[in-house]
């Protein structure tokens, strides 16, 4: 499928906001809502990680498009519907520039096709999506193929923050970019900070961190340094929780009034959680979540998360 026909499926974020909300509409309290958030798709790991070759080993993704198919069936069956759908990065493996990356691309947007029209997709940026060090190549490529890589909107009196954390971790390549992206961040915590939302929530593809603010630097998480002055900004303007992927594993903790939530994959798990996605249920004052198997939320959500959407 070409980026323009995705146009036509999807709606994209553009103007760093999404269109499938109006935020003049979405910025007053409602009551309770939820949405789902899903992480790592990305068609082509399973195959190369069997293989022991992540690099160019990803030629098969058969697993992949019956694991995210079976998502967007469970989603679809869901009733009350989700407010919407996220997939916070990696949503497919091959890199920018090599082999198998439009064949992936194509298939898992004919997936993603599926999705009951009336749950907007919401597509966060990953690393395999834009490169380990992105380029202003890369990240035009993401944003004509998917929307823009950073971006608010408003759901229910809800601010909802998508940051490209790939500049978080590697701008060396596009400076100019994450400064961009800085200074837009400023303004949208701003807003949060005056309280003129029920609650702010940021979604990103690297956790901030894994367990713990203090934890060691890994792959799977953002420098300390970073981390740290990020988590400081987002506290200091009422962020509730940040959702991301990237570990292929359930983890997370708190940070002062922030909740941190790693989700597992839908595609290739590197633990021992299996493929799900989460539902986050949003209350006046409150933000629960809970990961779901595939087959778990295929039987639809427990009978005390739909007791929260009743208050």
């Amino acid at each position: 499928m070409s980026a323009a026909k995705a146009a036509d499926v999807f709606h994209r974020a553009r103007g760093r906001t999404l269109d499938a909300f109006s935020s003049e509409k979405e910025r007053e309290w409602k009551g309770p809502f939820y949405f789902i958030q899903g992480a790592d798709t990305q068609f082509g790991l399973m195959k190369a990680w069997s293989t022991g070759n992540c690099d160019t080993g990803g030629d098969e993704w058969g697993q992949e498009i019956r694991l995210t198919e079976q998502a967007v069936e469970a989603i679809n069956k869901l009733n009350p519907k989700p407010k919407f759908f996220v997939l916070c990065g990696d949503l497919v493996h091959a890199m920018p520039g090599t082999p198998w990356r439009k064949e992936q691309t194509r298939d898992l947007q004919q997936v993603l096709k599926a999705v009951d029209q009336d749950i907007p997709l919401v597509l966060v940026s990953g690393n395999h999506d834009l490169g380990n060090a992105p380029t202003a190549e890369t990240v035009e490529e993401f944003c004509q193929t998917w929307g823009d890589d950073y971006f608010s909107f408003w759901v229910g009196g809800v601010l909802f923050l998508v940051l490209n954390s790939q500049f978080l971790y590697d701008a060396s390549r596009c400076p100019a970019l994450k400064q961009a992206q800085d200074h837009w961040l400023e303004q949208q915590l701003s807003i949060a900070e005056q309280k003129h939302c029920q609650h702010a929530i940021v979604f990103q593809h690297i956790p901030l961190f894994l367990q713990s603010i203090d934890e060691d630097d890994d792959y799977f998480n953002l420098t300390k340094t970073v981390r740290k002055e990020l988590a400081d900004k987002l506290t200091r303007a009422g962020i509730r929780a940040v959702f991301s992927g990237h570990y292929h594993r359930n983890a997370g903790g708190t940070y002062q009034n922030l909740d941190m939530v790693v989700s597992s994959a839908i595609g290739c798990q590197l633990g021992k959680d299996t493929h799900g996605l989460r539902v986050v249920v949003v209350t006046a004052e409150r933000i629960v979540h809970r990961y779901y198997s595939l087959d778990e939320l295929n039987r639809g959500i427990e009978d005390d998360l739909r007791e929260l959407l009743k208050e």
